[in-house]
Parts: structure tokens; C-alpha cells; sequence
């Protein structure tokens, strides 16, 4: 409730709403130039294609206001992810579970890429496919999380910080997990919320298209892996083992690799679009989180102590893009 009310207060502030102190960039082209049916009478006739005509059309003025309500758009996301995760560093104080944030990473994403889908006025079947795509990625990542640490208590990495920290892990978790993965979760999601902005091109191409088709196979390799490694988990034969079946059998990290993958899916949906170069920023962070940061570097800091057969598991497989076993050296 703390994080929905914190949300409330952005979107139903007195304050004036999103892109409408200005007339956003879409209005301005259907004034100027009767948007997609005019251009086509302007093409041959003015001399020039229709890319032409809307040149001669969108003046630096007009791009310009397009911009502010871009700044804008990021300007309300930011701060809206800023309330979520504080709302959910509040949630976590009185559970003493700062493992809370790893589950409501993906909602967080969810939140931006609906709050930029009501407050844009870019090209309809590519805000709803950059959405659908967030919300369906967000939800399974929550779930999975969830029903991973049910029962589990804090991750044993929080506990370790924690007991390093005392007394005052309670403040310092604010701002070291909760409002850093605000601010990461805004970056990441640049995508998202750039490829809502854009009114053109006012129909999916084939970037659309090919983004959809990586995105989709990056969401099957995730949940597959998730869905492999956690059948592994509940075998008590397997414990201690390590897990090289599937598709593990050609990734040790075939989870991150779908995640990754997945971005740079939504990153191709934005390429379509005039701000989708801005937005390469999206897949670059959360490839060199997942290989450097939170994914493969801080699980296999240890793990070969603790499972001695991940050495050998190492030494044969790859650590993020699936390739096939290699031979272990004798």
C-alpha cells in the first residue's frame, strides 16, 4: 500500500500533467501536416519523399518541445521508481529482509514501462508491445524470486552486509541496495520509456519485429533455465551437485544470458524509432551487471569452495553465451 499511495501522489498531484502544457510532438505533426495522409500528397508533389516533407515540416521548434516532454517523462519515472523501492525498503525494516528488493526488481520495471505508456503519445502497437513485453518479463522474474526465497529468509549475501554493517544496515540498506536499484532500474528501462516517447515511425517495422523475436527467444532461455535449475533444486539427490543438464549443459549462466538478451530484444523495438540510439545505454548496463557486478562474477566468487565439481564445470562450459562443452584439460 506504502508503494502504490507513493505512486498516487505522482500521478494525481494538482501539478500540471505530463506533456500537456505543451502540445506533444505528435499533435504538432498532425497540425502541421495532417499527419501520415497529408505527407503522402506533399511526397511526389512538393518535390521530395515523404521523409523529405516531414523535414520541411518538424521545425527545431517543434523538436524541441518533443524533447521537453521526453525530459519530462524521465524526469516522472525517476522519481516514481525512487517512491516504489523506498516503499519497499519500508516493507523490508520490519521484516529484516532486504532480499525484498530482488523481488520487486521486475515490478519496478513493470511501473515504468505503464506509467510511460499513459503519459506518452507515441505510436500505439509499439507502446503496447514494449509494455506487454516489460510486464510479462517483470511478473515471471517476481514470481520466480518469490517462490525461490519463500521460506528462506534473507539472501545470504544481505546477511553477510548486514552483519558487517550492525546496527545501522537499516539507513545504510537504503541507499547501498534499495535507491541504487532504483536508479538502475530507471537506466535500464531508457528503452522502454524512450521507444513510448516516439510518435514515428506510426507503424511497426522491421525492427519491431526482430526485437520481438529476440526478446522472445531471451524470455524462453530465462524462464527455461529458471524452470531447469529449480526441478534440480527440489531433488534431494542433488544436493551439493551441480547442475550441467540442459541448458546448463552450455551456459553456466543460461538465465543471465536469456535476461540479457531480452534488452537487447526491447533495445531493436526502440531502434525503430529517432530516440533509439540514446536508448543502446539499456542493454550495455544490464549485460555488464549481469557478467561483472550482481550476476556471474559475485555467484562464482565462492561457489568453487563450496562445490568442488564446479571446477571441472568451469573449465568446460561457458559462462554466459551458450556454446557447446569443451574437453577438460587432463
Amino acid at each position: 500500500m506504502i508503494v502504490w499511495q507513493a505512486v498516487l501522489m505522482i500521478t494525481e498531484t494538482p501539478c500540471q500533467p505530463l506533456a500537456r502544457p505543451k502540445p506533444s510532438f505528435l499533435r504538432m505533426f498532425k497540425h502541421k501536416a495532417g499527419h501520415d495522409a497529408a505527407m503522402r500528397q506533399m511526397g511526389p508533389a512538393a518535390g521530395g519523399s515523404v521523409a523529405a516533407a516531414a523535414a520541411r515540416v518538424i521545425s527545431p521548434k517543434v523538436l524541441l518541445m518533443a524533447s521537453d516532454s521526453v525530459v519530462s517523462l524521465l524526469g516522472l519515472n525517476l522519481v516514481a521508481a525512487i517512491l516504489f523501492m523506498g516503499g519497499v525498503w519500508l516493507l523490508s525494516l520490519p521484516t529484516r529482509n532486504a532480499s525484498l528488493a530482488d523481488i520487486f526488481w521486475g515490478p519496478g520495471f513493470v511501473l515504468i514501462a505503464w506509467l510511460s505508456f499513459a503519459n506518452t503519445d507515441g505510436y500505439l502497437g509499439r507502446k503496447l508491445l514494449l509494455a506487454l513485453c516489460t510486464t510479462a518479463w517483470g511478473l515471471r522474474l517476481a514470481l520466480h524470486i518469490a517462490w525461490r526465497n519463500w521460506g528462506q529468509g534473507e539472501d545470504r549475501r544481505y546477511q553477510a552486509w548486514r552483519a558487517k554493517r550492525g546496527a545501522s544496515f537499516w539507513w545504510v540498506s537504503l541507499f547501498s541496495v534499495f535507491l541504487t536499484q532504483a536508479l538502475l532500474l530507471w537506466v535500464v528501462s531508457l528503452s522502454v520509456q524512450l521507444g513510448q516517447a516516439a510518435p514515428t515511425p506510426a507503424r511497426l517495422t522491421g525492427f519491431d519485429l526482430l526485437g520481438a523475436l529476440i526478446w522472445t527467444v531471451g524470455f524462453l532461455f530465462e524462464a527455461v533455465a529458471d524452470w531447469q535449475l529449480t526441478r534440480f533444486k527440489a531433488d534431494p539427490a542433488n544436493r551439493g551437485k551441480v547442475m550441467n543438464r540442459g541448458l546448463w549443459r552450455y551456459s553456466r549462466h543460461p538465465n543471465y544470458f536469456g535476461e540479457s538478451l531480452m534488452w537487447w530484444g526491447i533495445f531493436a523495438i526502440t531502434l525503430a524509432t529517432p530516440y533509439g540510439w540514446w536508448a543502446l545505454i539499456s542493454p550495455v548496463v544490464i549485460t555488464f551487471l549481469l557478467l561483472k557486478v550482481s550476476g556471474v562474477v559475485l555467484l562464482e566468487k565462492d561457489i568453487g569452495e563450496r562445490r568442488p565439481e564446479y571446477r571441472a564445470y568451469r573449465e568446460t562450459t561457458s559462462a554466459f553465451i551458450p556454446w557447446f562443452p569443451k574437453e577438460r584439460r587432463q
